[in-house]
């Protein structure tokens, strides 16, 4: 079977994955969705056997129908090869009353590892398949995950260049490390004065602009994304739903069919909703909760139905979630309201407009059928970090911390002790300094001699994509104003080209 995509503002956008994966956003804004949704369905009896690998082949398959089965194999071999430090890819550890869904084991030790691992092989697939000459530029904004993950997959990729912004001063040491000591004669890292939205509205409007795009188009490059709103990045987080369903059924923690909950820590809405589209294809999922931090907006949004950006913006300790407008969100509404793109093309522009939307009583009904949300405070987020270490000797970063604690509120308010799949997206090696404070561990000031502790205190090796960046002088010192993005896409792209005519 066929699948093609369409835009969630317009249903008259009929293209192939492959074209998907490569523009990244639509030419009006939109975001690219399975125009056939409801026509894949996947039978669990046929995937209750297999391994991580062999469940991305058959899922992968049904979404990205105009690739190879040699070309999807080939894309997932190279993907989830040594740069995971487990064969499983994605462990479930087993804490008592608590299943985990291990998602940092890759080489930057982010849950945005597991896409962006497999992200460049389907770009170049992709270039190759539409016969793409030009030199692509992939802009992503990160919150602190997705730039590392992004960067160290798509490093010295022959026709691809990468630019990442960051928020200065809103992502961890360790996030900040990574990115600064990124090495790749195609990569380029700025932080930026301003927060995630900032950087994320920026680099939207960048591929909505005409005349960059026509500049572009002289220097011989063409822009793509490697955040969520890229399709290519979506799909592949289906595939660790599935995966922690059938390693349950494997280690008899449930049976075939029984249905069960994950709770996602989340911010752009990227990671929750691939576990809706797993739903929707068949994964037997009873609820979906959402765990927000103190940027409580897509608490309040599935509580009241009213999107409002209209807040403080507050810096947390689990920065990756420090996000006002949750761009996958969009994708969610266009499937809950069956498609309708001239509705969501509406309260997109009431949100661009003032800041919020409301959506229709219908829409919120569905919503709550299928999600539940609440917010951890940073109070509740160390003590949680705290209780877990003394009274089961595991560790959490902040942001599984979130989950773990919603999650404790999701029992008590409901009363639903359905078996529960919390998603872990970081390793604690990422988020040291809150670890410590959590356990009033006075530590020291410097990221090296941090890790060093950390390491000997708890007595777990650091990861070896650390210890290879310890000594690292820093490459990417540049930040700059907001306003500057588009003059530092300029130089990179004569840059990029200046290296084509070599």
């Amino acid at each position: 079977m066929e699948i093609k995509y369409k835009s969630t503002r317009d249903n008259n956008v009929n293209i192939k994955a492959s074209d998907a994966i490569l523009r990244g956003l639509s030419d009006d804004g939109g975001l690219f969705v399975p125009k056939n949704l409801k026509d894949i369905k996947i039978d669990m009896n046929e995937f209750k056997e297999l391994n991580y690998k062999e469940l991305a082949v058959e899922i992968l398959s049904m979404f990205f129908s105009d690739f190879s089965t040699d070309e999807i194999i080939y894309s997932v071999n190279n993907a989830y090869d040594e740069k995971f430090d487990t064969c499983e890819i994605v462990p479930i550890k087993h804490i008592d009353e608590y299943n985990i869904l291990e998602l940092f084991h890759g080489r930057t030790l982010a849950f945005k590892d597991v896409a962006l691992s497999i992200l460049p092989y389907l770009m170049k697939l992709s270039k190759e398949k539409h016969n793409i000459q030009e030199n692509i530029l992939i802009l992503t904004a990160t919150s602190g995950d997705t730039g590392k993950a992004a960067l160290e997959g798509f490093k010295d990729v022959e026709g691809i260049s990468i630019a990442v912004f960051y928020p200065d001063g809103g992502v961890s040491n360790i996030q900040e490390l990574q990115m600064k000591t990124q090495e790749g004669t195609n990569t380029y890292i700025f932080g930026v004065k301003g927060n995630f939205d900032d950087a994320q509205n920026t680099v939207k409007k960048t591929f909505r602009s005409e005349e960059i795009k026509k500049k572009l188009a002289e220097e011989n490059t063409i822009l793509s994304s490697a955040n969520s709103i890229n399709i290519g990045r979506l799909i592949p987080q289906i595939v660790y739903y599935f995966s922690a369903y059938v390693d349950l059924i494997k280690n008899k923690k449930i049976v075939k069919d029984e249905k069960i909950n994950f709770v996602v820590p989340t911010g752009n809405f990227g990671n929750i909703l691939a576990g809706y589209i797993a739903k929707e294809i068949g994964l037997p999922i009873n609820k979906l909760i959402c765990a927000s931090n103190e940027n409580n907006v897509l608490t309040d949004f599935f509580n009241t139905g009213k999107y409002n950006i209209n807040r403080k913006f507050i810096k947390t300790i689990s920065p990756s979630m420090d996000i006002l407008i949750s761009s996958n969100l969009e994708r969610l509404l266009f499937f809950l309201s069956d498609g309708d793109s001239n509705y969501i093309k509406k309260i997109m522009e009431d949100l661009y407009n003032n800041g919020e939307y409301h959506v229709t009583k219908e829409i919120k009904q569905k919503m709550s059928n299928i999600f539940w949300s609440d917010y951890s405070t940073e109070n509740e987020i160390l003590k949680t970090i705290g209780n877990l270490y003394k009274e089961k000797e595991y560790l959490i970063d902040t942001h599984t911390a979130v989950a773990f604690n919603v999650y404790d509120k999701y029992k008590n308010q409901t009363g639903d002790f359905t078996k529960s799949v919390i998603l872990s997206t970081a390793s604690p090696f990422k988020f040291i300094e809150s670890i410590y404070d959590a356990l009033q561990i006075e530590k020291e000031e410097e990221v090296k001699e941090l890790l060093l502790d950390f390491s000997k205190r708890f007595n777990v090796e650091i990861p070896k994509s650390l210890k290879e960046i310890m000594n690292k002088q820093y490459t990417h010192n540049k930040v700059i104003e907001i306003e500057e993005v588009k003059n530092e896409i300029f130089k990179i792209t004569k840059k990029e080209d200046k290296k084509c005519l070599k």
